[in-house]
């Protein structure tokens, strides 16, 4: 552990270390013209998705400057073999779809293979979330408790909340693993639905009324 890391993680609030001098606002300064460089390594050392607020308060900039920072980094991977994703006010850095192959080979692992089932599930849950098992019942027309408890096993589908409904049923949703594994950088790089499949999602969507509203934690974010 170096000395930053120990000073942040252990730092008392009553000043057993000396008062910030002009080194500490040299630092302040350079925390604040964050570089694609450093946002970078932040990204790779972090040991979750870190949201942009959460980047913005750690570099001492406005949240603007973090999305312009961003996206410059996205476009500067394009080329190599880490990718930039994001699911909404979260990023993370992950490897890119083409080196899936080899890295599987290097670690002895094999992607899990999905039924028909699966993915047919799994692609209501990506265009309709969030979205109740109940509702994705009535869209396939079979029982689906098995696939939905298979696809959230799995991590590509996540519980999101609960609806404002009786009994309050489970939201479910897609989250990082499901970009990572189908090489997405967020969801706005869906592919478009065929016309008969987005028409029975849009049937669906007319009859939900207020099923699937969802009912968020704490401060009103979802965790």
């Amino acid at each position: 552990m170096n000395g930053r890391e120990t000073q942040n993680g252990h730092e008392p609030l009553n000043g057993d270390y000396p008062e910030a001098g002009p080194s500490a606002s040299a630092a302040s300064t350079e925390t604040a013209d964050l570089t694609e460089a450093q946002l970078e390594a932040l990204l790779f050392v972090a040991e979750r998705p870190l949201s942009r607020r959460e980047i913005a308060a750690a570099a001492g900039l406005d949240r603007a400057s973090v999305d312009a920072r961003l996206g410059d980094l996205e476009v500067s991977l394009r080329a190599r073999g880490i990718r930039l994703i994001a699911d909404g006010d979260r990023v993370e850095l992950v490897t890119a779809p083409e080196a899936g192959a080899l890295i599987a080979r290097y670690v002895g692992s094999e992607a899990v293979r999905l039924s028909p089932a699966s993915l047919e599930t799994l692609a209501i849950i990506a265009y309709r979330q969030p979205v109740t098992k109940a509702a994705i019942e009535r869209i396939r027309g079979v029982d689906s408790d098995y696939t939905v408890r298979t696809l959230v096993h799995r991590r590509l589908a996540t519980e999101l909340g609960r609806a404002e409904a009786p009994g309050r049923p489970i939201l479910y949703g897609t989250g990082f693993d499901f970009l990572e594994r189908f090489g997405l950088i967020s969801l706005d790089d869906l592919p478009a639905l065929d016309s008969e499949v987005a028409g029975r999602l849009e049937v669906e969507t007319g009859r939900r009324g207020s099923d699937d509203s969802l009912d968020l934690d704490g401060d009103g974010q979802l965790d």
